[in-house]
């Protein structure tokens, strides 16, 4: 055979043995896609569905005991909180931040105080269920319980509130923070029976008490000039709360305390506690809100269970809402000319259609703690589908409301805190009815994982019909970065970086790019 038609033989095999690598490797990138967008599916829609409609039948739900699945829920946050805490600590972030940055300095606390409330919550129902969990809360969580009181007593982590009260910052009002205090100190001792910092415990709790019995009207500042009664009862029900470890009674102050909320500290309009209150004046500025008469009600109903009945009587009155699509507290009172929709602020978060996000989600605990479960079990129903719960316990819809920087376990936690709250009051209220907005949502999780996998096996049967190598762009780069993609991509996923494994998998579906 001529050497021209061997050269020429030669170059048709290498071309066709090339073409034939390229395909092999193509079906790869496609086939793979196709098993990303299944596995996707299964695991955040199709599992989570599953979760959702046991959680919906959880009896806890219907009743004052803590739902089954809360303990599962838990036992995942506690395995994720705990390293976070001890990161946080040991990295400094916190001396760094502007007292400016609200959720950088203050979530971080909050967050991990709600992750010790929950905790207690838990470990009460525990002890007298023991065949709600294994094993008990406190043990298995002990490790995180440590490492977010380290947090909660880190020095470092009072910068935001040292710039505005100076060093004397735990000797004088200061109370949004020394609640938190109290409250994380005092969790620890009841959970791990330790006394480490039993005397900054004992010395804040006799402090707080003294200085708010001896003030005009029973009202301290959280910021200089910033008074929120809000902050002010659970402060309260926080002392009373430490009594149990110190072996001390604050019951008188306790009794005397109520004066905060009466009188002009009232909202005349709704005649419940105003939002805002001049410390000084002993006056209420502005209106009562859902946020924090649903925070309040929670603690009010151990410290003064008739007021707290006649609040709630009255919250539900003028704040309930509830159509066929949803049901919720507002963020304020019907009657009062606010937006409906453009609302939003750190602390109540997005107000739609006059539903508070925050006070729908604390009105979970306080209509638990007040045993209505008629409002109690639509608020959980809705949080619950609202979660996203994945597989392994992480609840997606509240991490991404968090502070991913700083407080990225804020929503598990505080959601856990209200769901873990128990009556204070022996009648409870049955369950009431389920608004369509569940059922809906459940729907939109079946329907979204149908239409992905109805569009993986499309792209892979119009790849096997229509393959060209021809068709597509700088062929061999992007067979070297799909790999890259979805390995990143995994280990991202498996570190708890949702976002950023996310997006690389998602990235991963658009190749190969065509002409």
């Amino acid at each position: 055979m001529p050497p021209f038609f061997t050269t020429l033989c030669s170059r048709l095999l290498v071309g066709r043995a090339i073409i034939a690598t390229m395909r092999k490797r193509l079906r790869i990138v496609v086939y793979g896609n196709a098993i990303v967008v299944v596995i996707v599916a299964i695991y955040f829609l199709v599992m989570p569905t599953g979760v959702l409609v046991q959680a919906l039948n959880d009896p806890g739900l219907h009743t004052g005991e803590v739902p089954h699945f809360a303990f599962r829920w838990h036992r995942s946050l506690s395995r994720r909180f705990g390293p976070w805490a001890r990161s946080r600590v040991a990295s400094g972030r916190a001396t760094q931040l502007t007292k400016s940055n609200v959720s950088g300095t203050e979530w971080p606390l909050f967050s991990s105080v709600f992750y010790l409330w929950a905790t207690e919550g838990l470990q009460d129902a525990w002890e007298k269920d023991p065949s709600l969990a294994r094993v008990m809360p406190k043990q298995y969580a002990r490790e995180a319980i440590e490492a977010v009181t380290i947090l909660v007593a880190d020095p470092n982590h009072a910068t935001w509130v040292k710039a505005q009260w100076g060093d004397d910052y735990l000797q004088h009002e200061n109370l949004f923070y020394r609640m938190l205090l109290i409250s994380g100190l005092t969790s620890y001792q009841k959970l791990v029976g330790d006394n480490a910092y039993q005397a900054l415990l004992s010395d804040q709790v006799e402090t707080l008490a003294s200085e708010i019995d001896k003030s005009p009207f029973g009202l301290l500042d959280d910021y200089p000039g910033s008074c929120y009664p809000v902050d002010v009862l659970p402060a309260i029900a926080a002392i009373r709360k430490a009594d149990d470890v110190l072996g001390t009674d604050h019951a008188v102050f306790a009794s005397r305390a109520l004066r905060a909320f009466e009188g002009a500290r009232l909202d005349p309009e709704t005649g419940l506690p105003a939002y805002v209150a001049g410390s000084k004046t002993g006056v209420g500025l502005g209106s009562a809100r859902g946020v924090g008469l649903s925070f309040m009600l929670i603690w009010a109903a151990e410290l003064w269970p008739e007021t707290a009945q006649q609040w709630y009587v009255q919250y539900k009155e003028q704040f309930w809402q509830e159509g066929w699509l949803l049901a919720g507290f507002r963020e304020f009172p019907r009657k009062y000319p606010m937006p409906n929709w453009r609302l939003f602020d750190v602390d109540a978060g997005p107000v739609l259609a006059g539903y508070g996000t925050a006070a729908s989600a604390f009105g979970i605990g306080a209509a638990r703690a007040n045993g209505d479960f008629e409002h109690a079990y639509p608020l959980s129903a809705q949080a619950l589908v609202a979660s996203w719960p994945l597989p392994d316990g992480r609840l997606l819809g509240p991490r991404l409301l968090s502070n991913f920087s700083d407080a990225p376990y804020i929503g598990e936690s505080a959601l856990l805190f209200s769901l873990t709250r128990q009556p204070t009051v022996n009648s409870i209220a049955t369950a009431g009815s389920l608004p369509l907005s569940v059922y809906l949502a459940l729907g939109v999780y079946g329907v979204i994982a149908l239409a992905w996998l109805g569009v993986a096996a499309a792209r892979v049967i119009r790849w096997e019909k229509a393959f060209s190598h021809k068709h597509y762009l700088a062929l061999r780069w992007q067979l070297n970065i799909w790999p890259i993609l979805i390995g990143i991509g995994t280990v991202a996923l498996m570190m708890s970086w949702e976002m950023i494994g996310g997006l690389l998998l998602f990235s991963a579906q658009f190749l190969p790019l065509s002409k």
